[in-house]
């Protein structure tokens, strides 16, 4: 019996030695990724462009059709640091940055939560488990500022400040990230839900007000219009959510759909563990729980709110896997920032940065050889990359930007897909100085440019092609506006 209890004590002990490497093991698996998101090009070069202008474009730039066009000031601070992050170190550093400020989301919640007295193993589950769910939506974009900013508003949710700290600690937060990444409604939502029953207990007489989190949502309220948009940031978000859900953009739609069943498995296997544990320990905080629970319906209707639900249920499970005990010591954090640290220098080192084969790196940078200037047309995924390798000398027809584009254009795009607008009007509409397409996706297009005898191949790679004019121009005319 002494020798089980023995061995008992010692696979705790190894267990108990192993959880400070978690956050090194999270950071280590971001590291690994490939670089897959098609927008972080476009919004890398805009963020040059607002750091050589000190502050946000007033003209579009980039949109053969639009330019000079009023452009919406959309994540404008998170794009200007991304960019200096990028000048600074190139890839592999934006990479470390970026990785740590998507994770320092949850960092910050689950060091709450540990400070708070949640024990290490508790902590540590939460975290992992958390991660599996939202680690599909892990790409380099300014959305891990959003990220960061809401893991540290439930941080100080969860620390218990005093209402005037929470408030003045609060509000600036709530500023700085709409500026960094235009998502603090999901702040809003987060603090009025916490708050919901803190009322209900205040009307039935059994508790304080919960005046902090409701000071919070109003200051979020106020802080969606802190930005150089002001009240037009209302008319971007709708146009940006109509065209993503007619585009078909996955992330915009439930998690019931096909496409997002594979997404849906690991939020459903966190739910099941997260409403298990709840159940059998029946420790569970109200003001965490509704905000869990909201944001999952918010998840369910469109799976792009699945990070910021991840976060919030890392208060939720490190509540009900443990009771409360003692707060941190400092070996283990220590511990904790030395593997951190480890991982941060060592893996860009032994992994550099790598691209996703579905980015048409290779063959915008074949183009470049060429020295064509004017409109690039692409597929509209493409558009990032041609801005970012081509810009000033090319324009794009289209890109990433939904809110960018009506409609009608949008519309006009499908047809072009679908074969129904024939080579002579893109040409008619744009006047492209190049053509770079996927010949899957785009094949009615391709396969027109291959039989014109105006149109010469000059790369392909079995997915992408690029199409040159046979009579080169140095710059291609300016294209018809319609």
């Amino acid at each position: 019996m002494i020798e089980r209890n023995q061995g008992r004590q010692d696979r705790g002990r190894a267990v108990a030695s192993l959880l400070p490497l978690v956050p090194a093991a999270m950071l280590l698996a971001l590291l690994l990724r490939r670089v897959w998101d098609v927008d972080i090009f476009w919004q890398l070069k805009l963020g040059e462009l607002i750091l050589d202008h000190h502050g946000p474009l007033a003209g579009e730039p980039f949109s053969a059709l639009h330019l000079g066009e009023p452009l919406p000031a959309v994540a404008w601070a998170g794009q200007a640091v991304m960019a200096l992050v990028r000048r600074i170190g190139g890839w592999d550093l934006l990479r470390v940055f970026d990785a740590l400020a998507w994770l320092g989301g949850f960092w910050a919640v689950a060091a709450a939560c540990r400070l708070r007295g949640a024990p290490p193993r508790a902590v540590m589950l939460a975290l992992g488990l958390a991660f599996l769910a939202a680690l599909p939506t892990a790409s380099i974009r300014p959305q891990s500022f959003g990220c960061l900013c809401f893991g540290l508003l439930l941080a100080l949710q969860r620390l218990g400040l005093r209402p005037l700290a929470m408030i003045a600690l609060g509000a600036p937060l709530l500023v700085l990230w709409q500026n960094l990444h235009p998502s603090v409604s999901i702040g809003v939502a987060a603090m009025g839900l916490a708050a919901l029953p803190g009322w209900i207990g205040w009307l039935r007489g059994r508790a304080a007000p919960p005046l902090a989190a409701t000071a919070l949502a109003l200051a979020g309220v106020a802080a969606i219009f802190a930005t150089p948009d002001a009240l037009s940031v209302l008319a971007t978000s709708a146009v940006n959510a109509e065209a993503s859900i007619a585009i078909g953009a996955s992330e915009w739609l439930p998690l019931w759909i096909p496409g997002n069943w594979s997404n849906a498995v690991p939020v459903a296997v966190v739910a099941l563990v997260a409403a298990w544990l709840g159940l059998r320990s029946r420790r569970v905080d109200a003001g965490e729980l509704a905000v869990a629970l909201g944001l999952a319906v918010m998840t369910l209707t469109a799976y792009r709110f699945v990070l910021f639900w991840a976060v919030a249920m890392v208060p939720v499970i490190a509540r009900a896997a443990s009771p409360a005990g003692e707060g941190p010591h400092r070996r283990e954090v220590a511990a904790i920032l030395a593997a951190i640290l480890a991982v941060a220098v060592a893996a860009p080192l032994a992994m550099p940065t790598r691209f996703a084969e579905t980015l048409p790196l290779a063959a915008v940078e074949h183009l470049r050889r060429h020295h064509v200037r004017g409109t690039v047309y692409g597929d509209f995924p493409f558009g990032g990359v041609i801005i970012d390798t081509g810009y000033p000398d090319w324009k794009v027809a289209y890109d990433g930007r939904y809110y960018r584009y009506s409609r009608q254009e949008w519309q006009y795009n499908g047809g072009i897909e679908n074969g129904i607008v024939p080579l002579v009007d893109v040409v008619r509409k744009w006047n492209p100085a190049a053509f770079v397409l996927d010949e899957t996706h785009n094949a009615p297009l391709a396969e027109a440019l291959a039989r014109s005898r105006a149109w010469r191949r000059v790369y392909a790679d079995g997915r992408f092609v690029v199409y040159v004019p046979r009579i080169i121009r140095r710059v291609s005319r300016e294209p018809a506006r319609r």
